[in-house]
């Protein structure tokens, strides 16, 4: 991992890069997550630079003391926008949360995106209460709720669910609880007609947690959008289908690049 000093505080990224001429790629995890929910997309360093980020308080990343909301999106953004010009990065991916960030980013930051893939996430990210309650007080059910059948995974093996909420586990309760609210607290659905970049929404059809419609709406809604489903997957489709989501993102960053629209 390098790290990038901003802002007082140092966040941590990864570059993949094994020649490819194409566009830089940087990923955004989502709540609770670290940039190693995209480790099946580093196979695609072959064409792009691959560029994974941990958000403040996750994985590598140094922490800040703020409160749930737009404090937290505002952080995470600040992130964002540092990673993505230290490394030139093209296209910005984000799941669940990542898709809010990259969202508050392009309507409320002097920084203009190549393009934006948003993924398990939706223009409002109201969480369920019972959920919010758990992360409060039982944060074991809470990581359990998540990683039944339908959530994050659609039917995965058990190792991939296990690890994944081992890594849920490390982040801790305080940090994905704060990103829980922050999602909760999240509507730009008044606003997308403002975001005026290429988009991609990339959504798995069995997805519980930002169902299909959260994904039609922001496609019909942003006024340059195109939409992907995955079969067979739920909300971490990038993990539980990777063949599928990166065929799908393949063809929509080289659609951009043959264009002219990443120049």
């Amino acid at each position: 991992m390098e790290t990038y000093t901003h802002h007082g505080r140092t966040t941590a990224y990864r570059r993949t890069d094994r020649g490819g001429d194409g566009p830089t790629v940087l990923f955004v995890h989502g709540s609770g997550g670290t940039s190693d929910i995209w480790r099946r997309q580093r196979t695609l360093a072959d064409q792009y630079e691959i560029v994974t980020m941990d958000l403040s308080g996750h994985g590598e990343s140094e922490d800040v003391d703020v409160g749930a909301g737009y404090e937290t999106l505002s952080v995470y953004a600040s992130d964002v926008v540092a990673i993505a010009q230290e490394t030139e990065a093209d296209v910005l991916v984000g799941n669940s949360l990542g898709g809010a960030v990259l969202l508050h980013l392009a309507l409320e930051r002097d920084y203009d995106p190549g393009a934006l893939v948003l993924t398990g996430t939706g223009a409002k990210l109201a969480v369920l209460e019972d959920l919010l309650g758990w992360l409060d007080d039982d944060f074991e059910r809470a990581v359990g709720f998540l990683h039944a059948d339908g959530r994050l995974f659609y039917d995965p093996d058990e190792e991939l669910r296990s690890a994944s909420a081992a890594a849920m586990m490390e982040v801790g309760r305080e940090i994905t609880k704060r990103d829980f609210r922050t999602c909760h607290t999240f509507d730009v659905r008044d606003q997308l007609e403002e975001i005026d970049v290429p988009s991609l929404t990339i959504y798995g059809e069995h997805d519980h947690l930002t169902p299909p419609r959260y994904h039609e709406y922001l496609a019909e809604e942003l006024p340059d959008a195109a939409r992907a489903i995955i079969e067979d997957a739920a909300h971490l489709s990038m993990l539980e289908r990777p063949d599928g989501f990166n065929t799908a993102l393949e063809r929509f960053v080289d659609g951009l690049a043959e264009s002219g629209s990443l120049d």
